[in-house]
């Protein structure tokens, strides 16, 4: 027998070589067998999580894999990580939790543009102009000083403390505050006031919580002061949350009016309609929109002009129709999927085309826009002929994505000479702005409005000096051009100034002293065509 142990030895070494090899299929197999409800995503972790030759965080590798499986989707469905849900959140909420400042970050160094009234620095002492150098005694300037380090450094939950230390100019020591963290109104609404003592002007920066309140507020004080008309601002809202678009439309609105319905596969229709309760429903209207208006903003513009009730002026909206709903997971992360799209009282869909998946080819929309010159010349938007439409009274609008106003407004690009964008894409205006308003602040609070404001800026020589100031940054004013480059560095300068010594208001005051767009309103309203009227039917000719 011996003389066989050789070949007996090498018989049962394949043999079980083939019964390994057969075995490890054999439990790789029963491992990703399919329960009910599983998908190949749950299959797949679990094979990684029992087979995988290394030790493997199996919910890290999922974590990372999250995003890019919701990429494939449509533009607007995200999934959120737990760490960034609350921030997410916040950008809508009513409030949040910091200090009570606003602030730049210039020269590696934190600026605050301006106190929130009400709020802790308010209360402390701190002063627009004054520059943070130290939190909770380490200095916080340089590289490591950007806007995100010093959001973190200077929010935190209420109740909790900070220390600041400042550079206040004209005190040759630092100052130190103690502050107590609280809740700080975030407003939604950036002005409200009354143009040439009849016409309601109110600019609508997004659709949060409190927005709506704002908004009527704003509107009982203009109906005190007189109004007679109301022109809504939606020019760069990216949109917020629907009910809030919805309670706004309401308001000039007659019962029965359709606002703007929702329909996908998985969802079924669902019809908003006005309840003709609405405080506004005979005061002429103009909306203001632009190529950033999205989302809430094109349902107050689309269902305003689909129901003839104002007139929209400006520029063609963005085009972002997709109704997200946010679904939490037990990890305390979240996705925002998008469960139908936004339909106009006429039946048009907002949302513009898009490839699922194909997120950078839509992110270049606005680009490819400008390119093709839509933003100066109405000639250039080409409407989809085959998405026809009718209002309510028979006027023709197009679907296609976004809403096109009734009259079209151009950026206007006449005023920027090639100087004048060397030294803006330099930052150049607002960095001198800042600098000359802390340096000069205690002469200029003593006036109230932006006229007033203004009429000092004028003896004071600022172009000349704010030319210089270039000058030392490498930028040599031209020798041609003078004359219009005077008159448009006046007028950045002066906005900029307006807004670090007197805040937004008077600021978008100022601002829309020469901006197109509101001027076309205020002719509108003037002339009493803020109504649309039904286009004139063809004549048949026999």
């Amino acid at each position: 027998m011996k003389k066989f142990t050789p070949t007996l030895f090498v018989f049962f070494t394949l043999l079980g070589l083939i019964a390994g090899i057969y075995i490890s299929q054999s439990k790789g197999s029963t491992i990703i067998v399919s329960t009910p409800g599983s998908t190949k995503i749950d299959e797949l972790a679990n094979l990684m999580r029992y087979n995988y030759v290394d030790t493997l965080d199996v919910d890290k590798v999922i974590e990372k894999a999250m995003p890019k499986i919701v990429d494939e989707l449509d533009p607007h469905s995200r999934y959120i990580p737990a760490e960034e849900l609350e921030a997410t959140n916040a950008d809508l909420a009513s409030s949040f939790s910091g200090i009570g400042v606003r602030f730049m970050i210039q020269e590696d160094t934190i600026n605050i543009t301006d106190i929130i009234r009400g709020g802790p620095s308010e209360a402390v002492g701190l002063l627009a102009g004054d520059c943070i150098v130290m939190v909770n005694d380490t200095l916080f300037v340089g590289e490591s000083c950007t806007q995100e380090a010093a959001m973190k450094k200077l929010k935190g939950p209420k109740g909790t403390k900070v220390k600041v230390s400042v550079k206040r100019f004209g005190e040759p020591d630092l100052l130190h505050f103690n502050i107590v963290r609280g809740d700080i109104p975030m407003e939604s609404i950036e002005a409200a006031y009354i143009i040439d003592g009849k016409w309601g002007y109110v600019q609508v920066e997004r659709f949060a919580e409190n927005t709506f309140a704002e908004f009527i507020l704003a509107m009982a004080r203009f109906l005190h002061g007189g109004c007679k008309g109301i022109i809504i601002d939606l020019r760069g809202n990216g949109g917020g949350y629907l009910g809030v678009a919805l309670q706004m439309a309401n308001e000039f609105l007659q019962r029965g009016d359709i606002i703007v319905y929702t329909e996908g596969v998985n969802s079924p229709r669902n019809v908003e309609y006005a309840n003709g309760r609405g405080n506004f429903l005979d005061m002429p209207l103009v909306v203001l929109t632009d190529e950033t208006s999205a989302s809430a903003s094109e349902i107050i513009a689309g269902t305003i002009q689909d129901n003839d009730r104002g007139t929209i002026i400006g520029r063609r909206t963005f085009g972002k129709g997709l109704v997200q709903q946010p679904f939490e997971f037990k990890d305390g992360s979240a996705v925002r999927l998008t469960i139908a799209r936004y339909y106009t009282p006429s039946g048009r869909c907002i949302q513009k085309p898009y490839k699922n998946g194909d997120g950078k080819e839509y992110e270049m929309d606005i680009l490819n826009r400008y390119e093709r010159g839509e933003f100066f010349s109405q000639d250039s938007i080409h409407q989809n002929d085959t998405l026809v439409y009718k209002t309510k009274i028979g006027r023709t609008v197009y679907g296609g994505g976004g809403i096109m106003p009734d009259i079209f407004i151009p950026s206007d690009t006449t005023r920027f000479t090639p100087y004048i964008n060397d030294v803006s894409r330099k930052r150049l205006f607002s960095m001198f702005a800042f600098k000359y308003s802390k340096e000069n602040r205690h002469r200029m609070e003593e006036f109230r409005t932006y006229d007033e404001l203004v009429n000092y800026l004028s003896t004071q020589g600022i172009v000349g000096r704010f030319m210089d100031y270039a000058k030392e940054k490498g930028i040599t004013p031209p020798s041609t051009q003078l004359e219009q480059n005077h008159k448009m560095i006046a007028e950045i300068l002066n906005a900029n100034i307006i807004y670090d010594i007197l805040g937004m208001l008077e600021h978008i005051k100022y601002v829309n002293l020469t901006d197109e767009t509101v001027l076309k309103a205020v002719e509108v309203l003037e002339n009493g065509e803020a109504f649309p009227e039904k286009e004139e039917e063809e004549s048949i000719k026999l």
